[in-house]
């Protein structure tokens, strides 16, 4: 499966915000982008023109670093987000919560995204008692995800249930770290997804 394998500091400091890509680390004074707040490159310090395109680009490369999503696969959940009947920006984001990695993500089971990835990969996980190993699997309301019995004491699961309450977990989201499971109760709406991306720009990229 394709990836993404260059420097994850680099893609926060390139969107000036940070991405939370790298876990602990991004809350922190180690965080690149505390010392160095501009893009990399030589060129990082200067101040390119900022034109409608570029602001609609920034922001489609920003939802697909913050997901870890590639181009293709980004360009295909918009295609389904416009199939949709609600507002395409919001289902757009929508998909993206509902992918596996990032739920186990939110509810607090994974220090990152990155770290969620190789989590579900590596086939801890299952799915309404099945076993999944695709990170991009989609989630729908009332699904159980538990992680698989012989996992739960592997390392990355015994520090989750030690520090479970320290994450706020979004209400669309139920875990229950003393059974490592998490109840899915519905797919969030806009207005509880803290993603800074403006989605609308992202439409009218793609809608040119």
């Amino acid at each position: 499966m394709a990836r993404h394998t260059g420097a994850d500091c680099r893609r926060c400091r390139r969107e000036k915000m940070k991405l939370f890509l790298k876990g602990s680390k991004c809350e922190s004074a180690k965080c690149p982008l505390e010392s160095r707040p501009f893009p990399p490159g030589q060129h990082g310090r200067g101040r390119p023109k900022e034109t409608e395109y570029l602001l609609q680009l920034r922001e489609k490369q920003k939802a697909k670093r913050t997901y870890g999503v590639l181009e293709k696969q980004f360009s295909k959940y918009y295609v389904e987000a416009n199939r949709r009947t609600g507002k395409t920006g919001e289902e757009l984001l929508k998909i993206l919560e509902s992918r596996l990695d990032n739920v186990v993500y939110r509810a607090g089971f994974a220090k990152s995204r990155d770290m969620a990835r190789q989590l579900v990969k590596h086939g801890h996980f299952k799915v309404n008692g099945r076993k999944v190993d695709i990170p991009s699997f989609l989630v729908t309301p009332k699904d159980i995800i538990e992680v698989r019995p012989k996992s739960v004491e592997m390392t990355p699961f015994v520090v989750a249930r030690a520090e479970a309450g320290e994450k706020i977990i979004p209400a669309w989201l139920e875990p229950i770290p003393s059974k490592m499971k998490i109840l899915v109760h519905n797919l969030p709406e806009r207005q509880v997804i803290d993603t800074q991306v403006q989605e609308q720009l992202i439409v009218e990229l793609y809608s040119k």
